[in-house]
């Protein structure tokens, strides 16, 4: 157990953008488990948007990353060596851990992948936080009807793209908003009623309107900005909002993201808008589960992952985040299973 052992730490707190300088890598020992400890070998790693807000110092509602510190995020690893009794060597397991090749953990600290027939990757999108993010955020909040329009803003990322297909499960009315053509090609195949590409709409309001004659029931917000004004005032009477992410403003200083007012909106339709994050719902994570994989082997929900390989291009990959690059989730391969 002494092969070499790497992590990547926040090197800077970026100001905007994150950079390549913003990341750095180091080499560390590979740590030998305890009592009730295992050795877990990062197989995939999940790089997500919510992370560059853990990269600023700022409250918010998790504790930022501590800088010249490793990063973490959802992992899919094995266990290559094991003092557990609930975990033996070849086991695979997810579960939030450090931007590392191998990571030493309790084994109470991850969860165990029962059923090894789906692509492991899986387990960090439709059959992970990503999957989970879209089953509860549109329920719970959303409750879409039957007949209903429900509107997805980053409908072709890893979450949007979930959330318009179980729409359709519950027969609602799907228009997906995304950055280019073949994202939106991408939203027909998944079944979406209909796609607005909002980098070549000259009017996004207008071409919202065009694409819900009925108005807006549901809206599922992942990014904010502009776009979230321009459906904010399409909104039926006692539309839901969902608030899952702003990725639009991520990178811009909190003073100057400016836009409309949306109250007088959302009183005159007697709207609701609620944010979450996934962890308000983890005592119910079993059952979402259990419906996303019942899905899945239905045939009802498709998703799509962006893979990269190699450790040291996970800086790359995160960064491509905020460049649209992705389609559906994006992942990084780091190892193979070792058995």
């Amino acid at each position: 157990m002494n092969k070499q052992n790497q992590q990547i730490l926040l090197a800077r707190r970026p100001e905007g953008m994150p950079t390549k300088e913003t990341f750095a890598f180091r080499d560390i020992p590979k740590d030998h488990p305890e009592d009730g400890q295992a050795v877990i070998k990062t197989l995939y790693l999940s790089v997500d948007p919510y992370m560059r807000g853990r990269m600023s110092a700022g409250k918010s509602y998790v504790e930022p990353f501590a800088l010249n510190e490793p990063i973490s995020g959802g992992v899919v690893g094995e266990v290559v060596e094991s003092r557990s009794e609930k975990l033996k060597v070849g086991d695979k397991v997810q579960g939030l851990l450090n931007w590392q090749l191998y990571n030493t953990v309790d084994a109470a600290s991850v969860r165990k992948i029962e059923n090894t027939d789906v692509p492991l990757s899986a387990y960090l999108s439709v059959l992970g936080m990503t999957g989970l993010t879209a089953y509860f955020g549109l329920l719970d909040i959303g409750q879409p009807k039957a007949g209903e329009t429900v509107v997805v803003s980053g409908a072709a990322g890893a979450v949007g793209s979930i959330v318009g297909q179980i729409a359709k499960i519950k027969g609602a009315r799907v228009v997906g908003i995304a950055g280019s053509d073949e994202k939106i090609r991408h939203l027909q195949e998944l079944g979406f009623d209909k796609g607005i590409n909002y980098r070549t709409a000259d009017n996004l309001q207008k071409a919202v309107e065009e694409a819900c004659p009925n108005g807006v029931d549901v809206y599922f917000d992942n990014v904010g900005g502009s776009i979230s004004d321009a459906v904010l005032n399409c909104l039926n009477d006692f539309a839901r909002v969902p608030l899952c992410g702003a990725i639009s403003s991520y990178n811009i200083p909190e003073h100057e993201d400016l836009g409309p007012r949306i109250q007088p909106n959302l009183l005159k339709t007697r709207s609701m808008i609620k944010a979450f994050i996934i962890g308000d719902y983890s005592k119910d994570f079993d059952k979402g589960i259990k419906d996303l994989a019942e899905w899945l082997s239905q045939g009802k929900l498709k998703y799509k992952e962006t893979m990269i390989e190699g450790f040291e291009n996970v800086p790359k990959a995160f960064l491509g985040l905020f460049e649209g690059k992705n389609l559906g989730k994006q992942l990084v391969k780091i190892s193979d299973p070792s058995m």
